[in-house]
């Protein structure tokens, strides 16, 4: 996600830090990159103008002049306005009336009948009792799509009669949920390959009929700016109350997100950010601010972690690696911790693009090397495992036939075993026991 504006915009403040002062040279030759790459990830150009004059007026200001490290200051600027250009923090739903009713639109392609599933799934986390209702009766199989991932979060699909139009079933739905206490209905309605007056016409009268308390516009952010041209027009027809941006793991320009939300004026309050139905995330504006320049964003790892992490064993092999018992299984263990947080590539994402990290790329890491390494550890005897210096060439054979991988794969796995065994005793050892009072 926003790998091409990433990288421009790194470059860019590679060569403010380069610089003693920010000189109003340094600063225009800065800005017009900035303009550029932002232009180049599809972001619209009246809200490129805007925020490049933004940027200017503060950096020109005595903020920059009479910093000790103006171009750390120009940074800042830079973060603090893309974090205002992506709008405020997102809100969980509205969850008023009985049932509280939440419509969900857009084009066709979108993701919407996904993000149906998605909320139904963040929902039912916290207790409601959702019921779907599938009123896309345009798309083939749509009612099967809905029917398929209510079966996969465990909330029950209503869909049409034979003969019922969208409008009699959502009649019926609103019925049906109150009389089997559902308290929660997320209607999934049609969508076009284009925006026309019938389905609009059609999304006023459904309106009406089931008056939901959230009106969210699904858009797809790989379609760039025809996502922000189709938000306007729905926004047009009828209340928006938020935006759902989908497929933003797929996104790597970025102009939908950083658009959107100036032009048409509703606040973006969800990002999905994969294709599984646990992938939907509360929008944070500076998180995603901080991620697309490449500062990464650790409170959304955290949380990752504390989702998927089992705090006892991580306590655990923390314990064990203070007190230098560290051995091959637990670093078996600590990949298997790992893996449960979600893939490589998507953990690095979240991570700053600096340090030993910097210039990494999450899209070359290898995550079939993880499940080797599982491989090889498992093929080892017990006795090996806590003392891999039992490892002689045939026992490696062995191993290497066992795990259906070779030797030279045993002798590097072992040599970073060691490498990280020789830090855990050195002074980062030290500082890690030190801080665990250990």
């Amino acid at each position: 996600m926003f790998d091409g504006l990433q990288n421009k915009l790194q470059d860019v403040f590679r060569r403010l830090k380069g610089e003693g002062t920010v000189s109003r040279e340094v600063l225009d030759s800065a800005l017009r990159q900035i303009r550029l790459a932002l232009l180049e990830a599809d972001v619209n150009f009246r809200v490129v103008k805007s925020f490049v004059a933004r940027i200017r007026e503060r950096a020109e200001g005595k903020e920059v002049l009479e910093s000790l490290t103006p171009a750390q200051q120009v940074i800042k600027i830079v973060r603090d306005e893309l974090t205002a250009l992506l709008g405020e923090e997102g809100k969980e739903l509205r969850l008023e009336g009985k049932p509280a009713v939440i419509l969900l639109c857009g084009l066709q392609g979108s993701g919407k009948t996904t993000t149906v599933g998605k909320l139904a799934g963040r929902l039912r986390k916290r207790g409601r009792q959702p019921l779907l209702v599938a009123g896309d009766l345009q798309r083939a199989a749509a009612v099967e799509q809905l029917t398929q991932v209510g079966g996969q979060v465990g909330v029950p699909v209503l869909g049409p009669e034979a003969g019922e139009d969208v409008l009699a079933l959502a009649r019926r739905s609103l019925t049906y949920a109150r009389e089997r206490n559902h308290d929660t209905l997320i209607f999934d309605s049609a969508g076009r390959l284009h925006i026309d007056e019938e389905l609009m016409t059609e999304l006023r009268k459904l309106t009406d009929i089931i008056k939901p308390v959230e009106t969210l516009f699904v858009a797809d952010a790989m379609t760039g700016q025809d996502a922000v041209k189709s938000a306007q027009e729905f926004g047009a027809a009828m209340p928006l109350t938020g935006i759902i941006l989908t497929k933003l793991d797929g996104d790597s320009r970025g102009g939908a997100a950083l658009s959107i939300r100036t032009v048409t004026d509703v606040p973006i309050r969800f990002l999905g950010t994969g294709e599984k139905l646990d992938e939907l995330d509360l929008f944070h504006p500076d998180r995603l601010a901080s991620r697309i320049l490449g500062m990464g964003d650790v409170l959304s790892l955290i949380e990752k972690a504390e989702e998927g992490l089992d705090s006892a064993e991580t306590e655990r092999l923390a314990k064990r690696i203070v007190s230098q018992e560290f051995t091959l299984e637990d670093l078996r263990d600590q990949l298997r911790q790992m893996r449960r947080m979600g893939p490589l590539s998507e953990l690095l994402k979240l991570m700053p693009k600096m340090g030993p990290l910097k210039g990494l790329d999450a899209s070359s890491v290898d995550e079939g090397q993880l499940k080797r390494i599982e491989a090889i550890i498992n093929s080892m005897t017990p006795l090996e495992r806590s003392k891999p210096g039992l490892l002689n060439a045939r026992r490696k054979r062995r191993v290497a036939r066992g795990s259906g991988t070779r030797v030279q794969d045993i002798n590097r796995l072992l040599k970073q075993y060691q490498a990280m065994r020789k830090m855990m005793k050195g002074a980062s050892g030290k500082f890690l026991r030190r801080s665990m009072g250990v």
